[in-house]
């Protein structure tokens, strides 16, 4: 086994860039929700709503790309898609009217899902299984990176050069992004399904208990980190009194917290065979951080050491999840990992909808005991079906 297939490093860098620039073109929207409202004179509810938006598009798309790129291939849709999506953002940039930007965004994130589905998907198929967790985690660290570096610089720079100047910018990071992904992908071929009919036989043998029960936890989790996600930042300047620029420390030990967990992730689900109690144990340990986090205010130290342990525990167990649910037939990795990013779309939304419901009825108190909940029934759906006693993931 050559170093080059057991771990592709060229590809995985590129992925983890990809992703960066996927997830930075939505996210890094919201210091602007204000100034985006202003300048196109609608509420900003109606700003707000475009991560909504964002996620359905990505999650449909995330699925149907998925299946169509085990059929076809991946390259096309991993150069073409980063590409259209620096020519969404473009159009962001130039935008005159609301109703403009919904369609725009509703394209980018059709792009994003398209695109994450195929980087997930080939990394798993050109990496050997033993390198699985640390491959997939890598490229999913480009999320967490968005987190640390991607907002705050687009707060900074957006300051100077205005929220059109900030999509400009986001276009050329795509753009990077393409190119990255032509020196990554190099000569090789990706491997292809063949055979609709056989395709769709193997599907119905993938999609096993197990992999149905991975996915049902992963809705839980998503739940569990979107509910962090949308209202950490909130929680801290409301309980604490906190200024808007002293929350960028606690949001950067956050990220750090979540990088610092897919790191670790990728090598336990690498080095320890049991890849489901690795993630059901670390979604149970999250949910239990949980629990005093929205609860307790014992000091800003306090909550924001929690902070930093919740983001740790769920991204540990994220690359266990990716690595159990790449140990399908390379026949239809590509709908599998489509259908992880379309589930956790409704994770995302969810969170949204809830967070907010909960918040105006109950208020911030509500939010641990839920997401310990949440996480700890996540754990339990996936336990049965472990198979403690056997040394290799077997769906």
């Amino acid at each position: 086994m050559s170093a080059s297939h057991a771990m592709p490093w060229r590809l995985v860098i590129a992925g983890c860039i990809g992703f960066f620039a996927a997830t930075a073109t939505g996210s890094t929207r919201s210091p602007f929700l204000p100034d985006m409202a202003a300048d196109l004179g609608v509420s900003l509810p109606s700003i707000a709503n475009l991560f909504g938006l964002t996620a359905a598009a990505w999650g449909v798309s995330s699925y149907l790309a998925g299946r169509a790129s085990d059929r076809v291939g991946r390259r096309g849709f991993l150069i073409v898609c980063p590409a259209l999506l620096a020519f969404a953002m473009a159009a962001a940039a130039s935008a005159q009217n609301y109703w403009t930007l919904v369609v725009v965004v509703l394209l980018a994130g059709t792009f994003c899902g398209a695109f994450t589905t195929s980087i997930l998907a080939e990394v798993a198929v050109r990496a050997h299984s033993t390198f699985h967790g640390r491959a997939l985690g890598y490229v999913m660290s480009g999320q967490s990176l968005t987190l640390l570096f991607g907002i705050p610089l687009a707060a900074w720079l957006g300051a100077r050069i205005g929220w059109r100047g900030m999509h400009l910018a986001l276009a050329g990071l795509s753009a990077f992004a393409v190119v990255c992904m032509l020196l990554g992908l190099g000569r090789a071929k990706p491997r292809v399904a063949v055979g609709s009919n056989e395709s769709a036989t193997t599907l119905r043998q993938a999609m096993t208990g197990p992999i149905v029960r991975l996915f049902t936890a992963l809705v839980v989790e998503r739940v569990s980190f979107g509910l962090a996600t949308f209202y950490y930042a909130s929680y801290l300047r409301t309980s604490y009194d906190m200024a808007i620029d002293a929350v960028a420390v606690p949001l950067a030990g956050f990220a750090i917290g979540n990088i610092a967990g897919t790191v670790v992730g990728g090598q336990v689900a690498d080095r320890l065979p049991y890849r489901r109690i690795n993630f059901a144990l670390a979604l149970a340990t999250s949910g239990v951080v949980a629990l005093p986090w929205f609860v307790l205010q014992w000091g800003v130290h306090f909550t924001v050491a929690l902070g930093v342990a919740f983001a740790f525990f769920n991204a540990l167990g994220r690359p266990s999840l990716l690595a159990a649910l790449a140990d399908v037939p390379s026949e239809v990795r590509g709908v599998v990992m489509g259908m992880n990013s379309s589930v956790a779309s409704i994770g995302w939304l969810t969170a949204a909808l809830v967070g907010g419901w909960l918040y105006a009825g109950i208020g911030f108190a509500a939010f641990g005991p839920l997401m310990a909940v949440m996480c700890l029934a996540g754990a339990l759906v996936v336990v049965p079906d472990s198979k403690i006693r056997q040394r290799h993931f077997d769906p």
